[in-house]
């Protein structure tokens, strides 16, 4: 059986920054006394595009994570990538609340762009059995 920890590892990563973003949707939701859509509430809509936003990249992020974990490339390099992804994350979520452009939102929106690319690259490469 494979030995799938920085899968489970980054798994819960991404579930707990999800909730944690989700958290901060409904807080906002009530302090801006919003139940549906965003009311026209710039800090809600601001916090359900960091979760969007994480939504839309996460599931790729997990996908190559697993495949190249299960296909043996479940070294430093793996979790280190895995890691750096889920902190570029939190600074993209953080970033996401100014008022005018984050220094945060920019590097953690690059780190998540140079990573997929990264991790798309290593997994082409050990598909056709260059790694």
């Amino acid at each position: 059986m494979a030995d799938l920890h920085i899968s489970l590892f980054s798994a819960a990563l991404a579930a707990l920054i999800n909730l944690w973003l989700a958290m901060r949707c409904g807080r906002a939701r009530v302090q801006g006394k919003v139940l549906h859509g965003d009311g026209g509430n710039v800090a809600l809509q601001r916090h359900m595009r960091a979760q969007a936003n994480f939504v839309e990249y996460t599931p790729f992020a997990l996908v190559l994570i697993v495949l190249l974990d299960l296909a043996g490339q479940d070294g430093w390099l793996l979790a280190g990538t895995a890691l750096a992804y889920f902190v570029a994350r939190i600074f993209h979520g953080v970033g996401m609340q100014a008022d005018t452009q984050s220094m945060a939102r920019g590097i953690g929106i690059g780190v998540t762009f140079l990573l997929l690319l990264v991790w798309s690259v290593w997994a082409v490469l050990v598909g056709l059995g260059k790694v």
